[in-house]
Order: C-alpha cells, then structure tokens, then sequence
C-alpha cells in the first residue's frame, strides 16, 4: 500500500519504518526536513492552510500521528483543529483511509470511574476540546476513519512522570490518588497497525492497569531504592488534571496483543536498557 504518515515523530517515525519493513511504499512529513531509512520525506506543515497541495492525493492511507509538545493552547489548536481542517479539505472526495491518534485525554471524568468507547466526552481543558473537535470533524467527513484514543506514551526517553522523578523532581500531589494510563510506543504502532485491519471506528489504546500515582511512584521508589517524592502540588500542564481508568477491552477482542501488558513489564524494560 502506499502510505502518507503526517507528524514523523516519536511515533510517527518508527511507525513507518515499520510499514517500510513490511513492503509499503511510506511518504511522511513534519514541520523540519528530515531523513529516515524506507521513508520518503517532506518538510510541511499542516498548520498552514495549502501545504498539503503539492502532495499527490492516492495514498492508501493517511494516519495522522501529530503532536503539539511545544507551545500554547492556540498552538495546539492550530495543529490539531486547524490542522484537521486542512487535512480534509486538501483530501476533497478521495476514498483514502484516515487513521488519527487523539488521546484519552477527551474523557475528563475525575472520579476514577472507568471509560470505555462509549462513555461521555466531556474534556474539561483546552487540549483534550481541540481533540475532541479533531475527532468530530473526521468523523463527519465522507471518508473511512479511524481514531485511536491513546492514553500517555511512555518508551525510550518518554515519560514525564517516570523522568521527574529520576531527576528528584515528582511531586506526590492530592495524596496520590489519581489515577494514570498508559501505554508503551511499541504497543501504540502495534494498535495502529492492528486497527488498519480492522472496521473504521474509535478504539482505546491503553494498556491493561490503571494505576494510581501513588502506586506508580511506589513501584519506582523500591525498582530504583530511592525514597518517595514529598508531598506537594505538580506544576501546571497543558493538559487539564483527570482521573479515570480507560478500559482496552474492545481492541484487544479484535487481536491486539500488547507487548507490555502493564507500566511494570515496560518500565523494568526501559530501566534494564538504561
């Protein structure tokens, strides 16, 4: 197949390094130049209406993996609301397959209730709306679409949690009882790759514990011998405070299989490479 990934990031790139090892033709852009073994590469950016015209329009697939770590809340809704936009109105009536990694964060339920598909979106900050709005408006669209709502990726030098608190910097906010999901990069290209062959739709992609902040930090405390982080709230975030427990159940019924089922398995990986 020949496939067009927009963001060439942290999982972006590896993913379509993995859809080269597997014969497809893969073409992928981000904002910078940039060069990666089995892609054809393009410097363009998706926040700019137009940038997308000079691409051909007989891609297979388009899966749009773009993140916005950088910047404020307009930035983000440039990338992800404007960006969207722009995607769609540059596809036209093609019959190409849209895939779109959104995050978990579009549920803002703060009782740590579990979610699956179905539950309410009702995101209570700035980026999990401009989500949202991302998804209803692919939705809409006349295309065949996918979204994948990830929940926060860890792997190889990612993890915001895990890395303050190496640093001596995590902080043990509201007694810890908030609850965290998550998922390792590898098992997020395997859920990308799991759901092109599957029925368009909204898949969770988390892996298989929730775990409450004090637990997580617990964990690393005694793997690393190092003492618990104090008492104390964390610093403000672009993303809005939620506290929730995303079920994986339907992906994993259509054949996904995690690599690293739970944080444990992932993190002790992570560590023993470090």
């Amino acid at each position: 197949m020949r496939i067009l990934i927009i963001g060439c990031g942290y999982v972006g790139l590896p993913l379509g390094q993995a859809l080269a090892g597997l014969g497809h033709e893969v073409h992928g852009i981000r904002r910078s130049k940039f060069s990666a073994e089995g892609i054809t590469t393009q410097a363009l950016d998706i926040t700019q209406r137009g940038a997308l015209d000079e691409l051909p329009k007989n891609y297979d697939w388009v899966i749009n993996t773009v993140s916005s770590s950088r910047g404020d809340l307009e930035a983000h809704r440039s990338v992800f609301v404007y960006g969207t936009r722009h995607l769609l109105e540059w596809l036209g009536e093609s019959s190409t397959h849209l895939l779109f990694t959104s995050s978990t964060s579009v549920y803002g339920q703060l009782d740590g209730s579990w979610v699956d598909e179905h539950s309410a979106t009702n995101p209570s900050g700035g980026t999990g709306g401009h989500l949202r709005e991302a998804e209803e408006t692919l939705l809409a669209a006349p295309h065949s679409a996918t979204v994948l709502r990830v929940a926060g990726i860890y792997g190889p030098e990612r993890g915001f949690l895990f890395q303050q608190f190496v640093k001596g910097e995590a902080v043990l906010s509201g007694g810890g009882n908030r609850w965290l999901n998550m998922v390792h990069r590898d098992d997020v290209i395997g859920a990308i790759l799991t759901t092109m062959e599957l029925e368009p739709g909204i898949y969770n992609v988390a892996d298989n514990e929730p775990v409450t902040q004090r637990a997580f930090l617990e964990w690393l405390a005694d793997r690393l011998g190092k003492p618990m982080p104090p008492e104390g709230e964390s610093s403000p975030r672009k993303r809005a405070v939620t506290s929730k427990r995303v079920r994986n159940a339907k992906l994993k019924a259509a054949g996904w299989a995690l690599r690293f089922p739970t944080f444990r398995e992932g993190y002790e990986a992570l560590i023993r490479e470090e």
